[in-house]
């Protein structure tokens, strides 16, 4: 399930309050100046940073190649 357009335009990273990178086939938010990973369940994102993932180097590099915007500029 798709995150709301309207939610995409405002939601930031709880840790350096920056934009972040959606993921919406996958079902995360990502962080990449932190490489940190937020979930997205059902179409509601969990935005708690001890529920966040942190991402490898590798990944990181796979994530940042896919080409996703920022959800808000």
């Amino acid at each position: 399930m798709a995150i709301d357009a309207r939610l995409l335009e405002i939601l930031a990273c709880p840790e350096d309050k920056g934009p972040l990178l959606y993921f919406e086939r996958e079902g995360f938010l990502y962080n990449p100046r932190l490489q940190r990973k937020y979930r997205v369940d059902d179409g509601v994102p969990c935005m708690l940073i001890e529920e966040s993932s942190q991402v490898g180097a590798d990944e990181h590099s796979k994530l940042m190649a896919q080409g996703v915007k920022p959800n808000f500029a």
